[in-house]
């Protein structure tokens, strides 16, 4: 089934048709970063409706059913900007169940998970093993992608950009947090999703960057990192 024909589905369609003149067989990885309230989940299954269209076996996941249990998140603090960036995420997990397996593709019968922890539940889900043909594309939305422990894992990427107001009160009525970027209840995200673009300049390592300001009319940004 195809989108309809929109500016969004107009972008999406191109960056399909650009990562698939790079990657036109096997098993390809392309990651949609972002800070929190980018538009990453939405961006994601859109990206991945249009790959879809044609023909590819299209798979999905989320960092968010990767996160380590809550007292290994909070053992720096309950407040902690280093503890979120550092210790959010289960990586040896997501590589061991999900990028591994997946990336190999040694025979079509290889499983891999595509979740493998239940945030609310703080536990792990039960094991749900996938196959995939030999020609098909992951595609993982999430904070924190371009990381130097996981860069190297992506045949593709995209950062998604939208201005701290716009992702603040974004999250406000997602999540019923403060929109004020500048709350107390806010430092420990915004301070650590700051240690993340400083110490990994995701923008830079992208392949792709978008400017998701408008969900509707996303468009590309060309950056001169010089």
């Amino acid at each position: 089934m195809r989108l309809p024909v929109t500016p969004a589905a107009t972008l999406w369609r191109a960056l399909r048709d650009e990562a698939r003149r790079t990657y036109p067989r096997g098993r390809v990885m392309i990651a949609v970063d972002g800070e929190d309230g980018a538009g990453k989940t939405r961006f994601a299954d859109n990206l991945a409706a249009v790959f879809r269209e044609d023909g590819s076996a299209v798979f999905r996941a989320s960092m968010d059913d990767f996160h380590r249990p809550r007292a290994e998140r909070y053992a720096r603090g309950r407040t902690s900007p280093e503890g979120f960036y550092r210790d959010s995420y289960d990586e040896a997990t997501f590589r061991r169940v999900l990028i591994d397996p997946f990336r190999s593709g040694a025979t079509p019968d290889a499983g891999f998970q595509l979740a493998a922890f239940d945030l609310v539940r703080d536990e792990p889900r039960p094991a749900e093993w996938v196959t995939a043909p030999r020609d098909a594309v992951l595609i993982v939305d999430g904070m924190f992608l371009h990381r130097p422990e996981l860069r190297g894992i992506w045949h593709w990427s995209i950062w998604l950009d939208a201005p701290l107001d716009v992702r603040y009160a974004r999250m406000a009525e997602r999540d019923g947090t403060d929109p004020d970027p500048a709350a107390e209840s806010n430092r420990r995200y915004r301070e650590g999703q700051e240690l993340y673009l400083k110490d990994a300049r995701p923008r830079a390592a992208a392949s792709v960057i978008v400017d998701n300001t408008d969900p509707a009319a996303p468009s590309r940004v060309y950056q001169d990192f010089c």
